[in-house]
């Protein structure tokens, strides 16, 4: 889940028939909303990792989660609009990886984990519409199991020079690493393994050439915790 451009959805108040909108109408030719490649920041900080069970939240189209399981990771993908999983469930079968995603329609609002992840990744998990992202994000952390690590990679600055909707120069300041980690609340035991913010050259949807500033955090939670 992420922020795109705002269009003939943007009065619809409910999340989920928000999503839903946006899901269908921002359709490009391929038939995706996204690229369809793995988030940036996700790659390179869990590229290293051993693979275990994942969490993604929010998980869109399932860029990350196919990346996961093509890298051996059993994924629990989790978003709130069925037609979005519906095309990274249909990606998943395409690519032979069925077996090691499951993909769950939810609210994340008020979905509870009920077991633990060697690894929960929540790869910008930003709303224009009602979306609790502190109240989950603390939730998710207990859901990580003893050794294994939370990933929050965020948006850390509106596009320079651009106003699209929902990167409106005049909305609420995004927080910052620092304020992400506070607001986790977290025991001090817990370890820091990132936490910076990260220039990304892109492409926008007019052709022009924009840096996003990207957050990243992420926390490995004590072995025997």
């Amino acid at each position: 889940m992420t922020t795109v451009d705002q269009s003939m959805d943007d009065s619809i108040k409910d999340p989920t028939e928000f999503w839903e909108a946006r899901y269908l109408s921002q359709r490009g030719e391929s038939g995706h909303v996204w690229s369809g490649g793995v988030n940036a920041a996700v790659e390179r900080e869990v590229e290293g990792l051993a693979p275990g069970k994942a969490l993604d939240l929010g998980c869109g189209e399932g860029a990350d989660a196919l990346w996961m399981a093509a890298k051996g990771w059993t994924v629990t993908a989790i978003d709130i609009s069925a037609t979005a999983l519906a095309v990274g469930a249909a990606a998943a079968v395409e690519r032979g990886l069925s077996d090691r995603i499951e993909w769950v329609q939810a609210d994340l609002a008020s979905w509870h984990p009920s077991e633990t992840y060697d690894l929960v990744s929540a790869a910008f998990l930003h709303s224009p519409v009602a979306l609790p992202r502190e109240v989950i994000l603390r939730r998710v952390a207990s859901a990580v199991e003893p050794g294994g690590r939370l990933l929050i990679v965020g948006h850390g600055a509106f596009p320079s020079g651009a106003v699209h909707g929902d990167h409106d120069q005049d909305a609420v300041p995004l927080p910052t690493p620092d304020e992400v980690l506070a607001a986790l609340d977290l025991p001090d035991s817990w370890a820091i393994e990132t936490k910076k913010h990260v220039d990304r050259p892109v492409a926008w949807r007019d052709g022009t050439d924009l840096t996003l500033v990207d957050t990243i955090l992420k926390v490995r939670r004590p072995a025997g915790t």
